[in-house]
């Protein structure tokens, strides 16, 4: 592999799109041999974004002129197009290894004639096979005996902007908005293709634009026509667009007396509504309902129910192909005291009464997108309703973009659980994906972490997250080791020693996290509002829940929510085996003891030390690592450019001191507590 040239600083904004020379040169050689040239055959705007990022790509990658055309050309080439395409020019595969592709899938293949084949049966589908195509180009991988065929195993792959009409975005934390309203439509910002190009890379292919703490204004027309405008930017990138309504918009737009779902006035209104957003975006996605949750209005306020309301929008989106998302994310103290059980209380009667085209919409642990939770009891608890994977892509509590914290181990502990829904091996990516009741239909959606800062989402690897969520959208069953080896190859170095060396920083980051900040079960013991840093007493809030003493519960006795049969219940909420497993503090996981069970202080762990001693190892332990990868990026200094190594170093320098304060703070104040015999002999 060739000596690194001088390395000039970079900013970030191409994301994982950040094509430069192959530098192996082995490879070189053979991609140039291999690609003399390329063609795109078709008219559309699909294959004008192809040529476009082949026109990008290959002369970047291959450090010499690659003519792109949109004929096929002769001999050794790239030729990318639909299956219908390329049968007019002669080089289609084989028809019947294209059937099972459908709309979104695609097939990558060497041909006898020296071609590499991108075919599939729609031209963003082609779009994302040539994004496939040049990853294994920028990872420097074998492409000589290329026979690849890909669909997703999601249908809908969607990221959710908190974004507010007035630039703001609710809990984000790089920068504002990315979309300027106040210039749309008008005003078209190339930014805005680039997202699109990002997000079509992995596999993305809806957008909600809107918070879910939604504006009425967001739906009138003059912000519907602003929406169609990226809509129709996002188009050939084979991205659909949703939003967010504002549940009582019929009377704060249409001046009704009330918002009741029931009301046939009120569904006239969202009927008419759909149609109006369907007349300027004719694929609109659908809606993303967040109802009777934190203050925000719903069917409850009439009397209805969570199904009423979903199932009213559902006939309003009739005919037009839009969804319904419907969040599950309510906590009503009313239903039961324990935020854990709220949303499991309030829907798991309803299964079976959704109309066709509503996803009931869940987070991926029962609390609130904390750094471990087990996964959510809804998700094994709804056999006849369709569900939607909520994850948190913004790490609002695990470090904001300050910290690198590398999500996609904890999202594939979530996926890769088995909820025993249908017996064993019914994991959670089988009830997402529809696989486990043989539904065609399905859907995950992130919450996203972009913002207008330079370099999308505020800290370089943070990057890696929106990646990730895309990837495993695409295909659950990926790795997490895989994909962070695509990311950092694509992103900062293909020199195998240096891959390792990040590879090993972002893969234990997240247990990291986890261990300085809320280790064995805890959770939600973070500072009030802004949700960043520790403060375990914190008792001040106006609902309990909202406390962090409510949560961790600690006392003279012991530290932990007693979630078992003997408190709240929810560990009876899940199925059997997880559910006798979960009950007993001798068979709880240790990574969710202090969830599920209030552990007297002297209680000895697996490794022997006593809860006391083993909550102080763990903050060490995190701490420990949180210092290693300041190490270890500095050794990188010669591989990274000065502005982006920079940055990355100021930011891990920082995770370190807050790892120190974490444990400081916790330490601090669970040891008033945890005296005698639990904290004999430790050292903090």
């Amino acid at each position: 592999m060739d000596r690194p040239a001088a390395l000039h600083d970079e900013d970030g904004y191409e994301l994982w799109l950040r094509y430069r020379a192959v530098d192996d040169p082995r490879r070189r050689t053979e991609y140039r041999a291999l690609i003399g040239g390329a063609g795109a055959p078709g008219g559309g705007a699909a294959m004008d974004a192809v040529r476009d990022e082949l026109r990008r790509a290959l002369p970047k990658l291959l450090d010499s002129a690659v003519p792109v055309t949109p004929d096929i050309p002769a001999g050794p080439a790239l030729a990318a197009g639909t299956v219908r395409a390329l049968a007019a020019a002669g080089a289609a595969p084989p028809q019947e290894d294209c059937r099972a592709l459908g709309d979104e899938g695609y097939l990558i293949r060497s041909g006898p004639d020296g071609r590499i084949l991108v075919a599939a049966n729609t031209e963003p589908a082609v779009l994302r096979g040539v994004f496939h195509f040049l990853r294994l180009l920028q990872t420097q991988r074998d492409v000589r005996a290329l026979n690849i065929s890909e669909r997703p195993r999601i249908h809908r792959r969607i990221l959710a902007h908190w974004d507010n009409i007035d630039g703001s975005i609710e809990r984000g934390y790089a920068g504002r908005s990315l979309w300027k309203w106040d210039d749309l439509p008008t005003k078209l910002e190339e930014r805005y293709r680039d997202y699109a190009r990002a997000c079509a890379s992995i596999g993305i292919n809806g957008a909600v634009l809107n918070n879910v703490g939604a504006q009425a204004e967001s739906l009138r027309g003059d912000y519907l026509v602003k929406a169609a405008a990226l809509a129709g930017v996002f188009r050939p990138y084979g991205i659909r667009v949703y939003l967010s309504p504002h549940f009582a918009a019929p009377r704060e737009l249409g001046g009704l007396a009330t918002h009741d779902p029931r009301d046939q006035a009120v569904a006239w209104w969202w009927r008419e509504k759909a149609q109006e957003i369907y007349r300027v975006i004719p694929d609109f996605g659908g809606f993303q309902v967040k109802a009777n949750s934190e203050n925000m209005p719903g069917p409850k306020d009439s009397g209805a129910n969570h199904d009423d309301g979903a199932n009213m929008f559902a006939r309003a989106l009739e005919g037009g192909g839009g969804v319904v998302l419907w969040r599950a994310f309510v906590y009503d103290a009313a239903i039961d005291a324990d935020r854990a059980n709220c949303a499991y209380k309030e829907f798991s009667p309803l299964d079976g009464r959704f109309r066709p085209g509503v996803f009931v919409q869940v987070k991926n642990g029962p609390v609130d997108f904390q750094p471990r939770e087990p996964f959510h009891p809804l998700l094994g608890a709804m056999p006849q309703t369709p569900l939607g994977l909520e994850l948190q892509i913004a790490q609002e509590y695990l470090g904001q973009s300050l910290q690198l914290v590398y999500l996609a181990p904890m999202w594939k502990e979530i996926l890769d659980s088995d909820t025993f829904a249908a017996g064993p091996g019914s994991t959670v990516a089988r009830v997402v994906d529809g696989s486990l009741h043989g539904r065609e239909d399905s859907a995950i959606v992130g919450d996203a972490n972009t913002g207008s800062d330079r370099n999308w989402c505020g800290h370089h690897f943070a990057q890696s997250n929106w990646y990730a969520f895309g990837r495993l959208a695409w295909d659950p069953a990926l790795g997490a080791e895989s994909i962070a080896e695509e990311w950092i190859r694509a992103t900062w170095t293909n020199r195998p020693a240096s891959v390792e060396m990040v590879r090993a920083m972002m893969l234990g980051s997240w247990e990291a996290c986890v261990d300085y900040s809320m280790p064995l079960g805890l959770h939600h013991i973070m500072a009030e509002g802004h949700h960043y840093g520790p403060d375990p007493g914190f008792d001040a809030a106006p609902r309990a829940d909202w406390n962090c003493v409510y949560y961790h519960r600690a006392d003279s006795a012991g530290l932990g929510f007693d979630r078992t049969s003997r408190g709240s219940g929810a560990a009876g909420l899940y199925r059997n085996p997880l559910r006798e497993q979960f009950e007993r503090l001798q068979t709880c996981p240790e990574k969710y003891l202090l969830w599920f069970h209030h552990v007297p202080w002297n209680h000895r762990l697996a490794s022997g030390r006593t809860l006391w001693e083993e909550l102080a190892f763990r903050y060490n332990e995190g701490i420990s690592f949180a210092d290693a990868m300041v190490r270890t990026w500095e050794r990188l200094r010669a591989e990274v450019d000065p502005e982006r190594h920079r940055h990355v170093a100021e930011r891990l320098a920082k995770q370190a001191d807050h790892a120190r304060f974490w444990k400081k703070v916790c330490l601090d104040y669970f040891g008033r507590f945890a005296k005698g015999g639990g904290r004999r002999g430790t050292r903090g």
